[in-house]
């Protein structure tokens, strides 16, 4: 899926929103990424072909899609059943919140947590999702090939470095984004929205 069709797609699930909205970090933000609102199974399925294709294209090689607790769960889930319907079969593990005191106990659910483990999320933000399942993973035999995302907001924060790549820096590995806010402001096509991201980029985000 181009990324111009993966934005329209977003729109149409009510996941991408424009308007003005106040995040967590205080910023006031011309538009808003929420992939929960993905709710029926054809938007799941189209979400799972979009994440499938990406990672087919980056030609990351793994065993095991982890989805870390919540969101990214049903993309795990989404995304191995798009790469089975194309002749890749891998496992899907997930880790709850919490560790589970009874029956088989601990955080990690799904498959066995070994050999290569690509990581599935929905945004980086702070990446803190990620680096809770980085440090789980880390516990395991398993070594982490990469990270596949929605979209990079390219946003900066402590250190004049984004999300992306303070998490690329410390893993090692690549970390894909399947589009990019850069793309969003190529694609919409009012032109006032479009000058307000634009300024949202340049005040906050790192700019190509």
């Amino acid at each position: 899926m181009h990324q111009y069709n993966f934005i329209d797609f977003l729109v149409a699930q009510g996941v991408l929103k424009f308007g003005e909205f106040t995040l967590n970090s205080g910023r006031v933000s011309p538009y808003f990424f929420n992939l929960g609102a993905v709710s029926d199974g054809l938007g799941f399925a189209e979400l799972g072909h979009a994440y499938a294709n990406a990672i087919l294209a980056a030609g990351i090689e793994f065993d095991v899609l982890f989805g870390p607790a919540y969101k990214g769960i049903p993309i795990a889930v989404a995304t191995a059943t798009a790469l089975a319907e194309q002749g890749v079969h891998v496992g899907v593990a997930y880790n709850r919140k919490e560790a589970k005191d009874h029956g088989e106990g601990g955080q990690l659910v799904g498959a066995e947590v070994a050999g290569r483990v690509l990581l599935v999320d929905d945004v980086l933000t702070s990446g803190k999702a990620i680096r809770q399942s980085v440090d789980l993973i880390a516990q395991t035999d398993a070594r982490i090939v990469g990270t596949v995302i929605a979209l990079d907001r390219a946003e900066l924060f402590a250190g004049d470095v984004t999300a992306v790549e303070a998490l690329t820096s410390d893993l090692g590995v690549p970390i894909v984004s399947i589009a990019s806010v850069a793309d969003i402001i190529e694609h919409v096509a009012d032109a006032s929205l479009q000058q307000r991201m634009l300024e949202y980029q340049q005040k906050y985000c790192r700019v190509a």
